[in-house]
């Protein structure tokens, strides 16, 4: 029973929710930044270069085994350079927007202040002064 409240009492702490709450806007926010450059970016970056899809730029190793009847028997192998150069991007515009959001939160938070100074005790002549005083107010 004891290990069940312990994990318990991990699962619900405040950091773990914040971290799965991340986890799951991280995701969505991957989908949103995938689709910004796969239907947005890279189609104009594909008019700029001339009408050239990264997405199906290849290198082909080995060139696909077909049958007689025309059916792939061994399908090829392919480097995909272009779909690379979309992840990339893609990673490019997630590093920018994060980098943003925290520059903004950062920007947000009050700047601590510095604790009060304590002051400085009396310095040797007021302390000399004190005790002269003192002592012509007990005479």
């Amino acid at each position: 029973m004891g290990f069940v409240k312990e994990f318990k009492d991990f699962a619900m702490r405040g950091n773990v929710i914040d971290l799965a709450v991340g986890v799951v806007i991280g995701g969505a926010f991957g989908k949103i930044v995938t689709s910004l450059v796969d239907d947005l970016i890279m189609p104009v970056i594909g008019v700029i270069t001339g009408g050239v899809d990264f997405s199906e730029k290849v290198i082909t190793l080995k060139v696909a085994e077909l049958n007689a009847d025309g059916s792939i028997l061994n399908p090829a192998v392919t480097l995909n350079y272009g779909n690379f150069i979309n992840v990339i991007i893609q990673f490019l515009i997630i590093a920018f927007c994060i980098f943003v959001v925290i520059k903004g939160l950062n920007s947000l938070k009050k700047k601590e202040e510095a604790p009060a100074e304590v002051p400085a005790g009396p310095s040797n002549e007021e302390v000399l002064l004190t005790e002269i005083r003192d002592l012509l107010k007990n005479k």
